[in-house]
């Protein structure tokens, strides 16, 4: 007698998200991945232990965030990132992230990229709500780092970010070339901080000398010269050795134009955004006294004109992800978070000493969703399926594909209903966020990670167990790849 199959979850009743197509689907979950995506009412007579009406809300992947700080030190505070991974990937299943790839920081006086990773590994272990992987973060190039590229790969780690800005933290242009040349003989992929550093710093020590210290001169420090030369050079140097690269935190539409006509060119060059530069203005850092401190990042956010541009790189594919930079800081704490940089000679603080960072794993979904800006496939590609396959990780995840995906959903409201954002909602370790007043009109309903409900935000909100989430593996890019690949680049190549 021939038993019925039993899945462990149905979603019923969805608009649901798929590469190719939007419609009214149900899925159908089996051992922690996608088992049957099928017409509404196909799953009709098939046995579930569990069903989730989805009462024609949106269903799509869940998110990845893959530009997220968790427990990193800060070197000019002297502290920590406010939150670790137990608080940071809370914060990400309850704003419908279920993947985030965070970093693996190796300061200038460790010249072992694995010994990063190895201390890194330690915090994350038996601590994630969400699943997760790491960029290793490369500030000191020298001949043990290189020569453990290979070593990386066979860990699972096959990206590597990069600093142009920042002295505790810059690669030179003769040590990022070492890096591009053994990035593009493992076949990995790499992120750029795109800002020239010299000219951050000649301009900070223009204002220092004027008496220009509160926290809205952080952005007369970060000049868009800073950025656009940077860019442009990152990708000068990426074609000269032929290998993929993705420039981090665009914030302003004339970056975006470089990278339009790069890639117009047949250069493999890929960016980010962030919700800072669609959300945030100079202004946010122009408030009385302290105040501006809580927008203080690198780049800078720019003008409201700006916005209409970054927007627009995302829609015509300029712009390929949009991760949060999630960078937090305390607020009100006076040794390692934002007002650290306050002393007696300083009420308002000194710009330069100020952390840089914002909090935004958990609101970067439903800020752009709630904007309206982008259609729903395009939605999805920008904050899932691309990283998925920029960072190696498609299509076990950022798509519902039955079979080869990860049953990793986000499930939204039926109907808009507006609210106002407060960080009293919020999961993360933050006594602020830089988004307070914006007016939203969704939020996650629910998040399902591999066919698990970890977000259940009409009964009992975090509904998952620290210690779930499990370190991902990843391969080469399916979406970045140099112009010959079958070149090798011996040194006679020069």
């Amino acid at each position: 007698m021939l038993v019925a199959m039993e899945f462990d979850l149905f979603i019923l009743n969805g608009v649901v998200v798929l590469e190719n197509e939007v419609g009214e689907f149900d899925i159908a979950i089996k051992d922690e991945k996608i088992a049957k995506v099928v017409p509404r009412g196909g799953l009709e007579g098939m046995v579930t232990k569990k069903t989730i009406d989805a009462q024609n809300g949106c269903v799509m992947p869940g998110g990845i965030d893959s530009h997220v700080h968790l427990n990193e030190p800060f070197i000019m505070a002297g502290g920590r990132c406010a939150d670790d991974y137990e608080s940071g990937t809370r914060s990400a299943i309850a704003g419908g992230t279920t993947t985030i790839i965070s970093f693996a920081p190796q300061s200038k006086n460790e010249p072992s990229l694995l010994a990063a990773l190895k201390e890194t590994h330690e915090l994350a272990d038996s601590n994630c709500y969400s699943d997760y992987s790491f960029h290793a973060l490369c500030t000191s190039a020298g001949p043990l780092a290189i020569s453990e590229f290979p070593a990386l790969r066979a860990a699972g780690i096959s990206s590597l970010k990069f600093f142009m800005a920042f002295e505790d933290l810059q690669l030179h242009d003769d040590e990022i070339l070492d890096v591009l040349l053994a990035a593009r003989r493992n076949q990995m992929t790499l992120l750029v901080h795109a800002e020239n550093g010299q000219v951050i710093s000649w301009m900070t020590k223009q204002l220092e000398k004027e008496g220009l210290f509160d926290p809205k001169w952080h952005i007369s420090s970060h000049p868009p010269v800073a950025e656009t030369e940077a860019a442009s050079r990152a990708i000068a140097l990426a074609g000269f050795i032929d290998v993929p690269i993705l420039i981090v935190h665009v914030s302003q539409p004339a970056v975006a134009e470089t990278i339009r006509a790069a890639k117009k060119l047949g250069l493999p060059i890929f960016a980010e955004t962030c919700p800072q530069y669609l959300f945030l203005t100079r202004d946010d850092l122009d408030k009385p006294g302290f105040e501006g401190a809580k927008c203080v990042c690198s780049p800078p956010p720019r003008n409201a004109s700006d916005h209409e541009g970054i927007w627009r790189g995302l829609e015509d594919g300029t712009l390929t992800v949009f991760s949060s930079d999630h960078c937090p800081f305390v607020y009100e704490d006076e040794n390692g978070g934002k007002k650290s940089s306050i002393s007696k000679e300083y009420p308002n603080g000194r710009f330069q000493y100020i952390p840089n960072g914002c909090p935004g794993v958990e609101t970067r979904l439903a800020l752009a969703f709630s904007a309206k800006r982008l259609k729903l496939q395009k939605f999805v590609e920008v904050s899932a399926t691309y990283a998925a396959k920029m960072y190696g990780l498609y299509p076990q995840k950022g798509a519902l594909i039955p079979g080869k995906s990860d049953a990793d959903v986000t499930i939204w409201y039926p109907e808009d209903e507006s609210f106002t954002l407060s960080n009293k909602m919020l999961h993360h370790n933050v006594d602020y966020t830089p988004y307070e007043g914006q007016t939203l009109n969704q939020w996650p309903r629910y998040t399902i990670l591999r066919g698990k409900v970890v977000w259940d935000r009409d009964a009992g909100g975090v509904v998952g167990n620290k210690g779930y989430g499990k370190f991902l593996e990843r391969g080469v890019s399916s979406l970045a790849a140099p112009l010959r690949p079958e070149h090798d680049w011996n040194a006679r190549d020069f």
